[in-house]
């Protein structure tokens, strides 16, 4: 397939009149063909049309039908083929096996979806028959689930396929039955068209609506911004930096009618390690920190930024190998130009704190965009007393705090900010104090794990990619696994509807099949 630069809305490709880009390879930091056309404020006004246009009848497909279609768009994807991954790798610097990986993962959480649109539990069906002969009578109510309306997605920088243009957001809101308009990413362009044009061809291939898909391509924050202010859209998924998705939260709570804003922001991701682990897995701790730390030039959301243990023998000697370990670690090619030139000013900006101290550093960069890795370490007590610490540094730097004894682990578990994730490393031996961490843990973080590293986000029912602010800006909701779906949806209750004029998830018959909640009792399938 051919990357004609073109943005996608409706049934034709058209060209923006606004400016154009190009995508950046950025191993090399040379422009890449073709050249991509900016979406006007006209472009952004015929998809936000379109979308509005195709709401009613797209929400009120079949179960069946929204599940083949996402189930086409994943195969779609799958048949692009090597084509989908070299432009990928071209684009992002990434490397074919991890690009590989995350397109398994697109297609994964579409079909997941699609279980989860055919299972039907996303509409909690609620019957509660009426009690004419109660006093007061009780009417006939029911409730469903319907999709909130069209949706804007922004394609995040940091994974080009499973937080794109056919990522979690996307899935998740075409399975509510939204329409999605995309603001493709621009550090990858040629990608985006490529996912674009086979979710354009599924809508086609499935007889749904052209407004179910489209895609835009903006120069800074103004397409973004007038697609999260325009009427027809009714909620927007991100992810991004905490200054952008604050940027479009502002926007969205400044409209005539304000809607949710599921931004996914900054994570540090704290890892704590408590002593008896400490003691007796050191080395393989160690390796297995810095591997984490590292894994994609650190760029992963939920990368280990803080490492945190009492000060000890252990705790020494796991910063010592540490470091020796992260010294073979080469440097790694960053995303983007911008990407890159963040990471050494937020480095920069960490070697200016005097108590903080170097304990190991990657290989030094040798390419454009190559991020050195780096590890410093300082005492609980100067984490406590300075702000700048609790700053995101993008890519693979981590800072290791040795604090005085377990009171001051609390203590700066207390401190911290909302995450995406907290780690706790421990064995039974220290259960005692993993269960006085956890309450705070809990708090403060929207995935607790013991025993491994944050890296990796499995998509699953039971997932949850989210937490406190400012990791999100809504800590109710997950970006990840089945449950994603429910941020695009709302509660509709039908108070005495005649039988004839009822959804087909509430008529008596049950023709869906659902499991539903009947008079305060679940009924099965």
């Amino acid at each position: 397939m051919q990357i004609t630069g073109k943005m996608l809305i409706g049934k034709n490709s058209v060209f923006g009149l606004a400016g154009n880009i190009n995508a950046i390879d950025p191993s090399t930091n040379q422009q890449i063909e073709p050249v991509f056309g900016f979406a006007t404020a006209e472009d952004v006004q015929q998809a936000c049309a379109l979308a509005e246009q195709a709401f009613d009848t797209y929400r009120e497909t079949s179960l069946e039908q929204r599940a083949k279609f996402l189930e086409t768009i994943a195969t779609g994807i799958m048949d692009l083929g090597p084509v989908l991954i070299e432009r990928a790798a071209q684009e992002t610097g990434l490397p074919v096996a991890r690009l590989e990986g995350e397109r398994g993962r697109t297609v994964n959480q579409l079909r997941l979806f699609a279980k989860v649109v055919r299972d039907g539990y996303f509409l909690d069906a609620t019957i509660d028959s009426a009690l004419p002969e109660r006093a007061p009578p009780r009417p006939d109510l029911r409730l469903r689930k319907i999709a909130l309306g069209p949706v804007a997605v922004f394609g995040a920088s940091n994974f080009p396929l499973a937080f794109s243009v056919a990522g979690g957001d996307t899935a998740s809101a075409l399975a509510a039955g939204c329409p999605v308009v995309v603001k493709a990413h621009n550090a990858h362009l040629g990608t985006a068209e490529l996912v674009g044009r086979v979710i354009q061809k599924a809508v086609a291939d499935c007889g749904l609506p052209e407004g179910v898909f489209s895609m835009l391509v903006g120069a800074g924050s103004q397409v973004g911004q007038q697609l999260v202010g325009h009427p027809a859209i009714k909620a927007v998924g991100f992810t991004g930096s905490r200054s952008g998705g604050l940027a479009l939260v502002r926007t969205a709570n400044q409209r005539k009618e304000p809607i949710p804003v599921y931004a996914e922001m900054s994570s540090i991701n704290p890892v704590f390690l408590l002593d008896d682990a400490l003691k007796t897995q050191t080395a393989q701790l160690a390796q297995n920190f810095v591997d984490s730390l590292t894994l994609g030039a650190g760029q992963f959301c939920t990368n280990p930024g803080l490492v945190i243990a009492i000060d000890s023998n252990a705790a020494r000697s796991f910063l010592e190998l540490a470091g020796l370990a992260l010294e073979k670690k080469q440097a790694s090619t960053m995303l983007t130009p911008g990407i890159h030139q963040a990471y050494v000013k937020g480095s920069s900006h960490l070697a200016k704190i005097a108590e903080l101290t170097v304990v190991g550093k990657g290989q030094p960069a040798e390419s454009p965009c190559a991020a050195q890795a780096l590890l410093s370490v300082c005492s609980g007590s100067t984490f406590l007393t300075t702000a700048a610490l609790q700053e995101e540094v993008f890519g693979p730097s981590s800072i290791a705090i040795l604090c005085k004894d377990f009171n001051e682990v609390l203590q700066v578990s207390e401190s911290l900010e909302g995450q995406l994730t907290a780690t706790v490393h421990a064995t039974a031996a220290d259960h005692d104090q993993a269960k006085k961490l956890l309450p705070g843990l809990e708090r403060k973080a929207g995935r607790i794990l013991f025993n491994g590293f944050p890296t990796g986000v499995e998509v699953a029912h039971a997932m949850v990619h989210g937490g406190p602010f400012p990791a999100t800006s809504d800590s109710r909701s997950t970006s990840v696994g089945a449950t994603a779906i429910d941020r695009f949806l709302r509660p509709v209750c039908y108070q005495a509807i005649p039988a004839d004029l009822l959804p087909a998830a509430l008529q008596d018959n049950n023709p869906l099949q659902l499991t539903r909640m009947i008079d305060g009792k679940l009924t099965l399938a």
